[in-house]
């Protein structure tokens, strides 16, 4: 059934983290390479529980007193390389935080979402902590295989900072479905999310119900572009923390980027662009869109 104004079926709010909030997590945390884990424990929390796989003991007896090697990023998640080199690592515990996952070293926003923390010595960081509100996020310790199996290339799509201009193209133009639609395909880019493909089809001149396969190549290779330039402003400004205040960085600290949207989250509200029209919000796959028909004919 469905009933006038009904938004059951709408997607909450926040969508975040996406890759340039995940990335800046990523970064928080680079200061614990080098460092040995010396306690690892699943905090008492009442709230609705997180995944986290293997059991809490055998995390354990995988990892403590091994060191960390690498801090690195897979789309939307932080991986923490374990035991082994930087380049060739033993284990690795994979930190999703879905929705309002928080990847943290101190002072988190409220202790009753505590979920998960390691204590670490030897390191510029103490401790690493994993804080998540509503519980949709997880968990995982992954060895090579696993780790291959389950977010490997086939997959995750390559990285959205890392794609080059050829391959983007190559990955999109055949698909049937609408751009926007396909930007949140995980398997064909990892790490674009809702608010950053709203922002850079607006820059790039595109209308997200745009089919793939109709769009040419120089705006391919325009998105591209403008794709790498958000996403790499983003980071810049260690991301986006929107009205609820649920994003923070490692410190617990606002990003900043939401004070350079151009279309996400300002529907009825005169576009920036052309100062004219005003930004239209329409719902594609469950989700928010954002945009201007003025900018994006």
């Amino acid at each position: 059934l469905c009933f006038p104004n009904c938004h059951f079926f709408l997607e909450p709010t926040p969508t975040m983290p996406e890759l340039p909030e995940v990335e800046t997590m990523r970064r928080g945390i680079l200061g614990a390479v080098g460092g040995k884990i010396t306690l690892v424990e699943k905090t008492r929390c009442l709230k609705k529980p997180i995944s986290i796989t293997p059991s809490i003991a055998q995390i354990r007896r995988r990892i403590i007193g091994k060191r960390i090697t690498n801090v690195d990023r897979i789309g939307k998640r932080v991986v923490v390389c374990v035991g082994g080199t930087a380049e060739k690592a033993n284990d690795f515990l994979i930190l999703e935080p879905r929705m309002t996952g928080l990847v943290l070293v101190a002072n988190p926003p409220t202790d009753e979402h505590m979920r998960f923390r390691m204590e670490i010595a030897g390191s510029d960081v103490d401790e690493i902590g994993f804080w998540d509100r509503r519980g949709l996020g997880n968990v995982r310790l992954l060895n090579q295989t696993e780790l291959n199996e389950q977010l490997g290339p086939s997959k995750i799509g390559p990285d959205a900072i890392k794609i080059s201009a050829g391959e983007f193209f190559e990955r999109f133009s055949a698909s049937g479905r609408e751009i926007k639609v396909a930007l949140l395909d995980q398997k064909l880019i990892a790490g674009v999310g809702n608010l950053y493909a709203s922002e850079m089809l607006h820059l790039a001149k595109i209308h997200p119900q745009r089919k793939c396969n109709e769009i040419k190549k120089p705006s391919y290779t325009k998105l591209h572009e403008k794709m790498l330039d958000i996403l790499l402003d983003a980071i810049k400004h260690e991301g986006s923390t929107l009205s609820d205040g649920t994003y923070r960085n490692a410190l617990n600290k606002d990003g900043s980027y939401q004070n350079m949207h151009q279309v996400y989250d300002r529907a009825d509200e005169i576009c920036f662009t052309c100062k004219k029209n005003k930004v239209i919000r329409i719902v594609q796959s469950q989700r928010a869109t954002f945009f201007c028909r003025r900018c994006q004919r």
